[in-house]
Formats: structure tokens, sequence, C-alpha cells
């Protein structure tokens, strides 16, 4: 995967695990069923609305709270394709690399775009283009080892394919 496409869910500051995915559905592991809570506590109709593809844009420490790999696993599950931030809360960023979600930390392009703008995003590049708007931002590139990683569908995946 090296390029994400989708219409945009917008979150605020501090969105914890706790409101990806509530602890109450934590008695499970399984992806498609976590997905089916992703983000209720926070936003009620985005698993209804979440299509494959789909981008998640936030601003300052997305994935705050508990260390819990469920979070990122719930919104992969769910078909978002890639989560912009401002920043990311550090477990959450390492989390998310390791079950294979693509992040990238970009501030122009948190405050930027707005919920259901689409947007593409080049993960070679780093480039985040607000389609909606006709407006680029440039993001982090991933390196390539990270790219490997994600293509791989995540960290225990890649290390079982070496």
């Amino acid at each position: 995967m090296k390029a994400a496409k989708g219409l945009v869910f917008k979150y605020g500051d501090n969105v914890d695990t706790d409101v990806i995915i509530p602890a109450r559905y934590l008695n499970s592991s399984d992806p498609a069923e976590l997905a089916t809570h992703c983000m209720e506590d926070i936003d009620r109709e985005f698993v209804h609305k979440v299509k494959k593809g789909d981008i998640i844009v936030a601003t300052k420490n997305f994935g705050c709270g508990s260390s819990r790999e469920h979070a990122p696993l719930a919104i992969k599950a769910a078909g978002v394709s890639c989560v912009i931030a401002q920043t990311f809360a550090r477990i959450f960023y390492r989390n998310a690399i390791n079950i294979g979600l693509p992040i990238i930390e970009c501030p122009e392009a948190a405050a930027g775009i707005d919920a259901g703008d689409e947007v593409e995003v080049n993960f070679d590049t780093g480039v985040i283009t607000d389609v909606t708007k006709q407006t680029s931002y440039q993001g982090q590139a991933f390196p390539e080892f990270m790219q490997k990683i994600i293509a791989a569908e995540g960290l225990v995946n890649y290390i079982n394919q070496k």
C-alpha cells in the first residue's frame, strides 16, 4: 500500500483509546468485532458511515490513554486507511505501526482538513492532498522499513515473511 484515499472523519484533541474502543468491548480481540464499536463513545454514527479507505484526521495527542493495541486494530478493521493528526501519543504511534495502520503527523493538514473532505495520502512522499479544497500539505514520509511493515499488515507478519 503506497497511498490512501477516502473521506475524512474529523476529531479534536486528546482522543483517547477509551473512546476509540471502549473498555467494555475489550473482552474480544477479534478485529471485526472491535470494528463494530470503533469510535462509538465519541461518534455514534462512525461505524454506520465509515467506508473502506476513509481517513481519520485529528488534532493533538490522538490515541492517548492506555497502551492497548485494540485501539489501532479497531480503526484498521473498520476500514480506515490512514490516520492524520497534529501529534500522536507515542504508544499509539508504535502500536499502529506494529499492526500495520498507516499514521502521519502533520499539524498543517490536521488544521486545514475538514470532516467530509476527500483526501489522498502518498506514503512515499508524505504529501497529503485535500482533493475537495485543492490544497496539499507536506507530512512526514514513511521510511522504507515502516512501509514494509505496513504492507505486510503488521510487524508479526513482516517478521514471519523474513
